[in-house]
């Protein structure tokens, strides 16, 4: 069963991972509705849910503002060529549409086919902001609570210093 935001909500009290969600109007881009997002503290997200040439399949977590060069991130990451995977598959793997992709999707993927890529600035950032599978809230998380939960679900993170474009961890 894919989760949704309330099940998702429900399952982190579960884990004792401590969290706040502002509900706010859908937004569909990075930068849209900062104005009620400074409200959540923390380092808020983009987050992108990409393909390569071999199918294999890959979600990219960064600070709002990272620069992220998908023309050369393949060579650091090990991936064949990138490009932005469709929005079935999105929902297939992640339990999410497009405007709503975020790591707390991983959840959903009870198979593993993604390979979580995260921006070693969020990774070191005090509090992390993603959509709690809908773009109509923000929850954020501190980071030992971000990294709890991936923990809880299974994924070890490939961390990347997007600046030097170099895997860190």
């Amino acid at each position: 069963m894919a989760h949704d935001r309330d099940s998702f909500l429900d399952w982190l009290e579960k884990q004792g991972i401590a969290h706040k969600t502002l509900d706010h109007p859908a937004v569909f881009r990075v930068g849209e509705g900062d104005d009620f997002k400074a409200a959540l503290p923390g380092a808020h997200t983009k987050n992108l849910f990409l393909k390569d040439k071999k199918d294999r399949l890959w979600l990219i977590s960064a600070r709002q503002d990272t620069e992220i060069d998908l023309k050369r991130l393949h060579k650091v990451i090990g991936s064949d060529r990138l490009s932005f995977g469709s929005a079935e598959l999105m929902v297939e793997t992640l339990g999410v549409t497009p405007g709503s992709v975020t790591a707390f999707g991983l959840i959903n993927d009870a198979d593993k086919w993604v390979t979580f890529v995260v921006d070693r600035r969020l990774w070191e950032a005090e509090r992390v902001t993603f959509h709690p599978l809908t773009n109509t809230a923000t929850t954020g998380v501190d980071q030992a609570g971000f990294r709890r939960f991936l923990e809880a679900i299974g994924v070890e993170p490939i961390v990347v210093d997007f600046a030097a474009l170099e895997v860190v961890a």
